[in-house]
């Protein structure tokens, strides 16, 4: 048996996503399932040293996670010739010291978005990372999740026909953290901390809408700070200075209209956190985080609009489930998988930081559409 063990640098992991998704659900189940197979005599074993401030709070993750290597010193963990990744998921401002360092020291990049806080600095960081000739990439995990690859067979069989519209509806309340436990970092909602949903969200909603629809042409959002009072995990109250809630709507090249709301502070009724409704002219689709609802032309009701009795339509009967015909994995897992048998073996990766400054970019135009009350294009990129 081949093993190429592979040395993850790991910084900024004791936050609640790179606690969850990185560590637990993707580095530690791949080491659990005995690494990644690439044929009977071949796999890939990942090796990860944990990287933060605080030596309690990796010990006691390192411990939980079943991972013998930890430091505070991530210049030490960059001077191993044994660490050949670095992994950033640290707070957005500090993401590019780290990532230049890490670039410095020779070592392939992987890094949660936003990849930088502005655009600028964002393409800067691919050009620096592929001058050097290292492999990289950015997180966009939610391509992979169950319910968007349903909707993506339904595109690639052409179920939609000619598609419309998209309607994407996001979001949770989130406790205030006054008489309740929160459940997001407080950081979230100071904008001097880079929070804010735009910056968060926008960033994603470019992959999703570049890889399954089209690419964005220009854009209109408006943003708010719906809730201006909330308390920190301390429990002292603080100013809200970041936006809860966005607006946003994309014009895509290829005609298509793209509508997403994005918010923390809207009360969940609909199917899942996530919904992405596709029109199109022959079906349409509903998906969530893991399950697609389809309605073919076929089969779409007669609608009369007549506000003065009963509608004679059950709505929602006229759905259909979209079998789920695959295993799916975790999402992010899924994608580290690419990017270790990427630097391993160079599969194809097209994930790159060049696509993480698209999404930077994309959010970066939504505070200006914002700010400046107006519809603004979107400048192609690489």
């Amino acid at each position: 048996m081949t093993t190429h063990k592979v040395g993850i640098i790991m910084n900024g992991v004791t936050g609640r996503m790179g606690t969850n998704q990185h560590l637990l659900r993707s580095i530690k189940a791949i080491i659990d399932q005995g690494g990644i197979k690439l044929g009977d005599a071949e796999v890939i074993m990942p090796d990860p040293i944990l990287v933060g401030r605080s030596e309690p709070k990796l010990a006691a993750l390192a411990a939980r996670a079943g991972v013998k290597r930890y430091t505070t010193n991530l210049d030490a963990a960059l001077a191993d010739p044994a660490n050949q990744v670095y992994f950033d998921a640290t707070l957005t401002g500090q993401r590019p010291v780290g990532v230049r360092k890490a670039i410095a020291a020779k070592k392939h990049i992987y890094c949660e978005k936003p990849t930088a806080t502005t655009s600028a600095e964002a393409v800067a960081l691919y050009e620096e990372a592929a001058a050097a000739g290292l492999k990289n990439g950015v997180v966009q995990d939610k391509l992979w999740l169950p319910g968007l690859l349903k909707l993506k067979y339904l595109i690639d069989t052409g179920f939609f026909g000619k598609i419309l519209s998209v309607r994407g509806e996001f979001g949770y309340w989130v406790f205030t953290g006054e008489h309740e436990k929160l459940q997001r970092p407080s950081w979230n909602y100071r904008k001097e901390d880079d929070g804010g949903i735009i910056v968060d969200m926008l960033c994603h909603w470019q992959y999703v809408i570049q890889n399954l629809f089209g690419d964005v042409k220009s854009l209109s959002c408006l943003g708010a700070t719906h809730v201006p009072q909330r308390w920190d995990e301390a429990g002292k109250p603080y100013k809200c200075t970041a936006d809860d809630a966005a607006y946003a709507t994309f014009e895509l090249t290829n005609g298509v209209v793209c509508h997403f709301n994005s918010s923390w502070t809207v009360r969940v009724r609909r199917d899942d956190l996530l919904t992405l409704q596709v029109d199109g002219t022959e079906g349409s689709a509903v998906a969530g985080l893991r399950n697609c609802v389809v309605q073919h032309g076929s089969t779409t009701p007669r609608c009369v609009w007549n506000p003065d009795i009963d509608s004679p339509v059950k709505f929602f009967d006229g759905w259909v489930t979209q079998p789920t015909n695959d295993t799916f994995d975790n999402a992010f897992k899924v994608q580290w998988e690419l990017f270790l048998k990427h630097v391993v073996k160079g599969d194809p990766f097209p994930w790159t930081l060049l696509q993480g400054a698209k999404g930077v970019q994309l959010a970066e135009l939504g505070l200006k559409s914002w700010a400046e009350r107006r519809w603004v294009d979107v400048p192609k990129i690489g």
